[in-house]
């Protein structure tokens, strides 16, 4: 029987394949013009082999006006099919490309609404795979099985048509063994589909691990610690390819039973026919029952009768691996989405605004990630959140982003938090991480992410107001200089400056720091501090950190209790911290 997550599995599938509806009954179309086609091909051979046989062994008449009146046609179909099945072939690759590009598209989407809360789906490795992997099994799934399962039932259907005209224990024959070819497959496919789940997962655990290696690289050469890394990631490499061979295997043996089943199908008929034509079955001596030409009329159709259902069979491990891609997507294409409350409101910040909190706590299953907590903080208030390593320090600010969900109550201005439409909210809110998020593209690309309309000048205004300015202009690109992978060619301290560039062409009202200065010496961090000192002089200001001892300046310091175990609260990771 079915689960229910088997049946949402079947709907997310059909969901995306009905993206690229259109271009799906496109190519279907085609294919019924190609079935169309190949019958009169066929009986046109038929006719012309059976009449050129007919004067070559019985020394009947000759007839050049048969090939006369039929060659040219025959022509035009040998001609035509080829041209039907290339444009059939390349409107289901738009198909199949259509459809993976939307889920790629509401894969990164919800990765953008669950925003910290992303790594509940897996690790960054196993999202990137998702986005590229995974999602191409969805552009296969589409133009090849999905087109594959219309194809299926009009072109036998029509074929059947065409052999019942002329012989009707043909048209039995062809009826009754057609499904042994998708009762095998649906037999073989379960086994693909649990195999091609295994690989998925096994796919997704080498890129997490892959990419958390890959980050931590500097770190592990200064502890030399890099052939751990490599064994790891073997073993991992090793286990995907392990389960990988076990899908192949299935594919070949699938393809293998299908061809056999076919062409014992063939056989069968082939036989019935030939038995006939020398009058010999036992149920007719002496009796021809099919016709010469009708004859190889229907043994040209029998290989294009089974042909559709045999690469039906063929793609039905490309329908497993869509199955096992959508399963492990599934918890995070089930994100909820913010924007679908239309009862949301709109709030606007302005000014600085005043929040309180009250009993405000957060839970992910057994494991309480903030304790209840209430404060409040007034319009333009600078505060620092204190507490150690899984007191719910990061998880606060993720609450006031939008990406964790909260028991208690937040007011910010008057206005009830959860009344708030996030996505507009969001836009008004400033947030600097722990790490200094840069893309590799130029300085002034980066700039603009905030802030697309923002010109030349508002970038140099913003670079000297956090002392970039000078810097910037000695380069022989200046704005235009392009940085590496997460910033390479800045310092520290300099890739955090440009972080808090960004949050001035942003220009709110509400800046969210995650420990800013958390991995810059101590200079740099005390430049740091002086600068944000300077800059957030009219904004509300949350600051999370473990030294409030640092930040004077501040006007207010809330410490967080760590949950104990006497409490029955199990202690946050670090990345709460």
């Amino acid at each position: 029987m079915p689960t229910a997550t088997d049946q949402t599995i079947k709907h997310t599938l059909k969901h995306y394949a009905q993206t690229a509806k259109r271009l799906i009954y496109l190519a279907w179309g085609l294919s019924l013009l190609s079935v169309l086609v190949l019958v009169a091909q066929s009986w046109i051979l038929a006719t012309l082999l059976a009449h050129w046989l007919t004067q070559s062994l019985l020394g009947a008449p000759s007839d050049s006006d048969v090939f006369v009146r039929f060659a040219p046609w025959l022509v035009v179909c040998l001609l035509l099919r080829p041209v039907l099945h290339f444009f059939k072939d390349k409107l289901a690759f738009r198909a199949g490309l259509q459809a993976a590009s939307t889920l790629r598209a509401d894969i990164l989407t919800k990765i953008t609404w669950a925003g910290e809360a992303r790594h509940h789906y897996g690790s960054d490795g196993s999202l990137a795979s998702g986005v590229i992997e995974q999602a191409d099994t969805l552009s296969a799934y589409v133009g090849r099985f999905y087109l594959q399962r219309l194809i299926v039932i009009s072109t036998p259907l029509i074929l059947l048509v065409a052999a019942g005209s002329q012989s009707l224990i043909a048209m039995l024959i062809l009826l009754l063994t057609a499904p042994l070819v998708p009762v095998f497959m649906i037999l073989i496919g379960h086994a693909t589909a649990r195999k091609s789940r295994e690989q998925f997962a096994a796919l997704a655990q080498l890129s997490g691990r892959f990419l958390d290696w890959l980050r931590g690289m500097a770190t592990l050469k200064r502890l030399q610690a890099t052939a751990s890394a490599s064994d790891d990631i073997a073993h991992s490499a090793a286990a995907y390819r392990t389960r990988t061979m076990s899908v192949l295997k299935i594919a070949f043996l699938n393809t293998a039973v299908l061809e056999l089943l076919s062409a014992l199908s063939i056989a069968l008929l082939a036989v019935y026919l030939g038995f006939g034509l020398i009058g010999i079955l036992p149920w007719q001596k002496n009796v021809v029952p099919v016709a010469y030409q009708s004859a190889l009329f229907l043994l040209l159709l029998a290989p294009e009768f089974y042909a559709p259902l045999r690469q039906l069979g063929a793609d039905y491990h490309v329908k497993a691996q869509a199955q096992g891609a959508i399963e492990q997507l599934l918890p995070l294409l089930k994100h909820p989405d913010p924007t679908s409350d239309t009862a949301k409101q709109a709030l606007t910040l302005p000014n600085p605004p005043a929040i309180t909190f009250t009993q405000v706590s957060t839970a992910t299953g057994e494991r309480v990630r903030l304790a209840p907590i209430s404060f409040s903080i007034t319009q333009g208030q600078k505060v620092a959140i204190i507490g150690e390593s899984g007191s719910g320090k990061s998880t606060l600010l993720q609450i006031l982003l939008g990406f964790c969900a909260y028991q208690g109550d937040i007011v910010i201005n008057d206005v009830d938090f959860k009344t708030v439409d996030m996505t507009q909210f969001r836009s008004q809110v400033a947030y600097l991480s722990q790490q200094t998020m840069l893309l590799p593209m130029s300085i002034a690309d980066n700039l603009r992410l905030p802030n697309p309309n923002a010109n030349d000048d508002t970038l140099w205004h913003a670079l000297e107001q956090v002392g970039l300015k000078n810097l910037i202009a000695k380069l022989p690109n200046q704005l235009a200089t392009p940085l590496g992978e997460r910033g390479s060619g800045l310092s520290g301290g300099q890739q955090r400056r440009l972080a808090i560039a960004q949050l001035l062409l942003q220009d709110t009202k509400l800046w969210l720091l995650d420990e800013p200065t958390e991995h810059l010496d101590e200079q740099t961090a005390g430049e740091i501090h002086h600068l944000l000192q300077t800059l957030t002089r009219d904004k509300t200001v949350l600051w999370v950190t473990h030294h409030p001892h640092h930040l004077p300046w501040l006007d207010q310091v809330i410490a967080l209790d760590t949950p104990t175990t006497q409490e029955n609260i199990a202690q946050g990771s670090p990345d709460e911290q």
